[in-house]
């Protein structure tokens, strides 16, 4: 690595881990994640994870494990929750590099790397803890695993998919590669997978978590295979429908400064055949097709696609696509950063939407740039500004929405209480379940009457939980001492009505924070 690389990577890592103790997490799941990682630390159980103090099975432990151990080095913070997600962020910025070079040698590999660092959904879903960075990191890993001839590496790393986000890890490569083969009509290429001494990996990896869960929690299997993976694509059990079309305009904003060398390289896809591309457009095809076909649509469903779309591309970065690219993003990200701040202005977003202006400013600014190098032939150089303007615009556009964070967090009112909740006291979460309230307090909360996600949960245990005001109320009357979350609509109504005593401790912008006087 010479100086100038260097450099780079240094200005990367002060951009990409700068930020990620700015914001409070956010509700639901950044806080959820925090929160079941804190309470595996607290209990010791690193087996059955537990959100609120209720088993939750939804998802598989690693980012919880990993979560768990940094809060142990560096303490229950906000940024060391999020460190996992970004370090992985990190890291497959680094494999794009490394793979796009091995496939189809330099400059491709460090092109890649630019387009992935600075495409905007990569960059926001590194600075978020959510699972789905590490699913996309492994997921991609497998992949590139398998077209370099590492197999028993694209085996460990379907392991450690499965173990971030389920079956997925696993399902969706095996799909992909069938595509594959079924596109190069050679289904010899089995061969290469080594399936039995891979297979035997793959398990040794991923099951002993699953049969110890399995063991210690009867509840496990039909949850988490049945509910959590079939019932999930095949229904619309989490109101999470949408169009088929969904994810379209997801990877058009996520891809944003990168969508003419991918058109490019789709078109050069009809025309040319390189079998490291067809693979590439397989996986990318096979993810995409899937979560469209899901019940189940969230934006971030289609991140693990990105690693390749970068490779793919890097390869098109010619000096016309870059001009054209630049003379594209130049006018929209001014018309898109204008358009909301003038929709916003005197709204409740107007703060925000001053600094969505000012990322949309840095975009435009750096596709300017970008044109002027293309044009003069410096096509490194017009890479790099187009990369350092989605990276940059995109964490202005994080940074800002700590404007809004009472919005999504109760963080600020917990700190404005003049005094802490004691450890012996119950709090009670009084008709709403708020993620951020248990991450915020350090500590588990009662829920009183609303069960949110935890419904199955709430039946498996059902002491843990109240189940009308009416028993609220009992209890708080009943305790010597009391605190509760009540929504503010509520704060004033809801005590008299339950002929109970409170003194109000905290107001915020979602609720009242109270205790038995």
């Amino acid at each position: 690595m010479n100086g100038r690389s260097a450099a780079l990577w240094a200005l990367l890592a002060v951009l990409w881990f700068g930020t990620l103790g700015i914001r409070p997490l956010y509700k639901a799941d950044e806080s959820r994640y925090g929160e079941i990682a804190r309470e595996m630390v607290a209990s010791g159980d690193w087996i059955t994870p537990r959100l609120n103090g209720f088993k939750y099975f939804e998802k598989p432990p690693l980012q919880y494990w990993a979560t768990a151990v940094f809060f142990h080095v560096f303490g229950e913070r906000d940024w060391a929750a999020r460190l996992w997600t970004a370090l992985l962020g990190f890291a497959g910025i680094a494999m794009v590099l490394y793979a796009a070079n091995r496939l189809f040698g330099a400059p491709i590999g460090y092109y890649a790397a630019a387009v992935l660092a600075g495409s905007p959904l990569y960059v926001l879903l590194g600075q978020v803890n959510t699972l789905d960075m590490s699913v996309s990191f492994f997921l991609s890993g497998a992949i590139f695993a398998f077209a370099l001839g590492h197999m028993l590496l694209f085996w460990a790393a379907c392991a450690l998919a499965v173990l971030s986000k389920g079956l997925i890890g696993i399902v969706l490569p095996l799909a992909a590669l069938a595509l594959y083969m079924l596109l190069k009509r050679n289904w010899a290429l089995m061969r290469r997978l080594r399936i039995v001494p891979g297979a035997l990996l793959f398990l040794a990896i991923a099951a002993p978590w699953f049969i110890a869960v399995s063991a210690a929690n009867a509840e496990f299997a039909h949850f988490f295979f049945v509910q959590e993976h079939f019932q999930r694509f095949t229904t619309e059990m989490h109101q999470r429908a949408h169009p088929a079309w969904y994810f379209i305009p997801v990877l058009a904003a996520g891809f944003a400064p990168w969508l003419v060398p991918l058109g490019h390289a789709a078109v050069r896809a009809v025309k040319e055949r390189n079998d490291a591309e067809l693979l590439l457009w397989a996986w990318a095809l096979v993810v995409f097709v899937f979560f469209s076909a899901s019940g189940s649509k969230l934006p971030p469903y289609i991140l693990p696609i990105f690693p390749a779309l970068a490779v793919l591309a890097a390869r098109s970065l010619s000096r016309g696509v870059l001009v054209a690219q630049s003379l594209v993003t130049l006018p929209v990200a001014l018309g898109a950063g204008l358009a909301v701040h003038r929709l916003a202005s005197g709204g409740p977003y107007a703060g925000y939407a001053s600094w969505i202006l000012v990322a949309a400013l840095v975009l435009a600014a750096a596709a300017a740039a970008a044109l002027f190098m293309a044009w003069r032939q410096r096509l490194a150089g017009a890479v790099l500004a187009l990369a350092i303007g989605g990276l940059v615009a995109t964490q202005i556009g994080l940074a800002g929405h700590r404007t809004l964070s009472e919005r999504f967090s109760v963080a600020s009112t917990v700190a404005a209480l003049p005094e802490q909740p004691p450890a012996d006291a119950p709090v009670f979460a009084v008709d709403m379940y708020d993620h951020t309230l248990p991450w915020s307090l350090k500590r588990t909360v009662t829920m009183v009457g609303y069960r949110d996600e935890l419904g199955d949960a709430v039946d498996w245990e059902r002491a843990k939980f109240v189940p009308d005001l009416l028993s609220f109320a009992s209890r708080w009357n009943a305790a010597p001492q009391a605190w509760a979350f009540i929504p503010l609509a509520e704060a004033e109504r809801l005590p008299r009505e339950l002929g109970i005593r409170v003194q109000v401790m905290a107001r915020g912008a979602q609720y009242a924070i109270v205790k038995k006087p």
